[in-house]
């Protein structure tokens, strides 16, 4: 029939051209308009619509033609209710009502296995019923967009994790047996006697006891790994736990064990463990920076949250976070600065397309317990990590609880702990490690203070009313790194300064001496601050010691820092110094005042050492 008209007229082909399949001819003459290819053509194609009586029957035509494709296609079925045409004969689209199961995506997508004919949906146009938005299936996303090639992204994850997790065995058997070796050394000497000979297998086992409680304390578990303090906190748990289990094992079965032994070996272990995990994480830290071991995230939020996450997670790289693109709302303008793969309805897809393994979901409205719920279920199936963060954890992370209330998950925030045993604890640390540092460091005291007096006259030490706790003043001690005029030619270079907040910073700043640049460089200046630990004015951990002109503009958020001393260290020396902005050195302050601990402060004084030999920020 491709080769006749609808009256028979029989037209060479050679004369007209390519002539239109029977399909486009049937929707032309309903349509009352020429198919592709006929304009100025003699023939049918240059005819007026079809007169009324004629629709009805290339009406069913039409139909039939529809159902033949749909059913070659293997789709669904067609249901036709009568045609209704209008007075001046033109055929209505709304003749036809189809009812198309789930398999009807399908011809939306146009699969290359349909026939070449033009497609039922686009030529009959009828009121399609899609089924629900959960069970529908992903449709494609922009071509445009950029999409991950290799292998998935949970084999690409787990793989240098297992890794990981096995260097974290292995370090830690490792250092079991050296601490082992070292206690026996230090309590028997090198010799091998009858006596000594059961201390030799103890210290052979101690590798395995160390592993078996580690593993019993979650600290290869990898929800605790490669950021954050919980991994500290269970190796200490777990060494405590493996010291009470030898005084208890001995007592009970009257096993003579010499406590010298004991106390050397498993202290030492779990501090050991505690150092060579330090190492392993810096060596992750080293591989992140260089673009590897990443996670790839999705971002899921409204632009301005996802803007702001997506500064924090670039401005530093040993999270392990990358944002490879984002679901915004329905309405947004897109300008984030990231691929956007669709909305919150396409996050699975976004997920597959950009070869995600994680997804952060910010807090806004349009995603309530229901719709994460979906979405945790839609993820799950490839493994892929789904986090909520929420702007409460930044602020009291370590003091949240969940607990359930008549069937309902309430989240509980505990006050934080400002005073009681723990801070008693910490004052002891402080005095004392004050005391052990200026007693080890005083050689290199008095060798900085002669550098500085020969090579720029005045005193050594330089002295500044700062604000303490609760906001009591009291005069800091540095090494002085400026010329004694320093104070005086303060405004010749104020209109130089590359801080956004109260204080002065300036890189190359004219009234450092060449000494001080180097202390600078080294934290060498803030050593004599040591002195005001000792006299308890100040904590080796804490905020930042401020002057009272930050002080007098001060919001009342940020007074918060004035709840516990200050610190010669601590979350804003470590984490870039004056590098950072104003906004996020109080918001790593606040965050160290809300969620202090030991640990914590143990964690601060390990990256302090690494944070001196980097020298990032320090000028």
């Amino acid at each position: 029939m491709s080769g006749r008209t609808i009256d028979d007229d029989a037209v060479p082909a050679a004369d007209i051209g390519a002539a239109p399949d029977e399909d486009t001819f049937l929707l032309a003459a309903i349509r009352g308009t020429h198919p592709p290819g006929g304009a100025g053509l003699p023939g049918p194609f240059a005819h007026p619509p079809a007169p009324p009586d004629a629709v009805p029957s290339l009406l069913r035509q039409a139909t039939d033609r529809a159902r033949a494709l749909l059913d070659a296609a293997d789709i669904g079925t067609v249901d036709t209710r009568p045609a209704t045409v209008g007075p001046t004969g033109a055929g209505t689209a709304n003749a036809l009502s189809d009812t198309v199961d789930g398999r009807a995506a399908g011809l939306r997508a146009t699969p290359a296995d349909l026939p070449t004919a033009p497609d039922a949906a686009s030529v009959l146009e009828p009121p399609v019923r899609r089924p629900a938005a959960a069970s529908r299936p992903p449709g494609p996303l922009d071509p445009a967009l950029p999409r991950r090639a290799g292998p998935p992204p949970h084999d690409r994850r787990t793989r240098w994790q297992r890794r990981y997790v096995a260097a974290l065995v292995g370090g830690d058997a490792a250092v079991g047996l050296l601490a082992g070796l070292l206690a026996f050394g230090l309590r028997f000497g090198g010799d091998v006697t009858a006596y000594n000979r059961p201390y030799v297998l103890v210290s052979l086992l101690l590798p395995a006891a160390l592993v078996t409680v580690m593993a019993m304390a979650h600290a290869y578990e990898r929800r605790f790994l490669y950021v954050g303090n919980d991994e500290y906190h269970r190796v200490i748990r777990g060494g405590l736990g493996l010291t009470a289990a030898a005084a208890i094992v001995s007592y009970a079965f009257e096993i003579q064990l010499a406590r010298s032994y004991v106390l050397v070996a498993l202290p030492a272990a779990t501090l050991a463990v505690v150092l060579s995990r330090f190492g392993f994480r810096k060596g992750l830290h080293r591989y992140r920076a260089r673009g590897r071991c990443l996670r790839r995230v999705v971002v899921v939020g409204h632009e301005l949250a996802v803007i702001h996450l997506t500064r924090q997670l670039r401005r530093e790289r040993f999270h392990g976070l990358k944002v490879v693109g984002t679901c915004l709302p329905a309405r947004h303008d897109g300008q984030v600065g990231l691929p956007v793969y669709g909305t919150f309805d396409d996050v699975a897809e976004a997920v597959e397309s950009a070869g995600a393994d994680t997804v952060i979901v910010l807090s806004c409205p349009e995603l309530d317990g229901q719709a994460l719920r979906r979405l945790a279920w839609q993820l799950e199936r490839d493994d892929v990590e789904l986090i909520v963060a929420s702007a409460l954890i930044d602020v009291a992370g370590g003091r949240t609880t969940i607990r359930p209330v008549d069937g309902l998950p309430m989240l509980h925030v505990d006050h934080p702990r400002l005073d009681g045993g723990a801070r008693v604890v910490k004052e002891i640390v402080d005095r004392v490690g004050a005391a052990v540092l200026l007693a080890v460091s005083a050689p290199l005291l008095l060798g900085v203070a002669l550098a500085i007096r020969c090579h720029s006259p005045g005193p050594a030490l330089f002295r500044q009313v700062r604000v303490g706790r609760t906001g009591r003043t009291f005069r800091i001690f540095k090494f002085r790194s400026m010329y004694t005029d320093a104070e005086a030619r303060l405004a010749e270079v104020r209109h130089l300064n590359e801080y956004d907040g109260v204080l002065f910073k300036m890189r190359e700043d004219p009234r450092v001496t060449p000494v001080g640049r180097w202390l600078r460089r080294l934290s060498l200046d803030e050593l004599p601050q040591l002195l005001n630990v000792l006299r308890g004015d100040m904590s080796l951990v804490g905020p930042r010691p401020p002057l009272p002109e930050e002080v007098a503009v001060y919001p009342d958020d940020m007074r918060r820092r004035l709840a516990v001393k200050p610190g010669m260290t601590g979350l804003w020396q470590v984490s870039g110094r004056s590098d950072l902005p104003w906004e996020e050195a109080v918001r790593l302050d606040l965050r160290y005042v809300e969620n202090w601990s030991l640990t914590l402060d143990l964690v601060i004084l390990l990256r302090t050492a690494t944070a001196v030999m980097r020298s990032s920020g320090a000028y």
